[in-house]
């Protein structure tokens, strides 16, 4: 058993659930999480999941500073609503990056999945972003992703992450929920 795995995982619940709260210890949490997940993968050989980790783990220092002072006045961040022009621009962003990563993948590597884990993982640094930004909308693309992401770890026998990620779809649903409620709860602007 890979003790830095058994505690990536452990960091990764307690991350999303805060995240879920609306808790700024999501980031320092999501932090150690993916710092553990970079020596599981380093140790896996598996690098560019590794070099993901890293990325992730400059979002989670940008979205620790932007739940902190990215509202107005430099003021917490509240739960927002995307505008449907970013939205087009981001879903734009995701098919030409994906199709980009799955063809290096597929012609340069022997992965296994490459369009569809090349898709999973650019959706998945977008949906991190729009967390960092507090976009409502982020978990809606989270229950995406995840949902296809089980799918997928079920096919590659990967069960242990895919209970994980089980967890964490039943985690954006309650993110979604509970945000939402958030979001309702303060006053129109006008």
């Amino acid at each position: 058993m890979n003790y830095y795995e058994v505690l990536a995982a452990i960091f990764g619940i307690i991350s999303v659930y805060l995240s879920v709260r609306q808790s700024i210890w999501t980031w320092p949490t999501g932090i150690i999480n993916v710092a553990l997940y970079i020596i599981v993968f380093f140790q896996a050989k598996l690098y560019a999941d590794m070099g993901l980790q890293v990325v992730y783990v400059v979002l989670s220092f940008y979205g620790w500073y932007q739940w902190l002072y990215g509202g107005r006045d430099r003021t917490e961040l509240p739960v927002a609503r995307m505008s449907g022009r970013l939205s087009l621009g981001l879903s734009i962003l995701c098919l030409i990056l994906s199709a980009f990563l799955g063809t290096v993948l597929s012609r340069q590597t022997d992965a296994s999945l490459p369009m569809l884990d090349s898709t999973t993982t650019v959706v998945s640094l977008i949906a991190q972003w729009m967390m960092t930004k507090k976009f409502l909308e982020s978990w809606i693309v989270w229950v995406g992703v995840d949902m296809v992401y089980v799918g997928m770890f079920i096919y590659k026998s990967l069960y242990v992450t895919t209970g994980l990620y089980l967890i964490f779809l039943v985690l954006a649903v309650k993110g979604y929920i509970e945000w939402k409620k958030s979001l309702d709860a303060v006053p129109a602007q006008g």
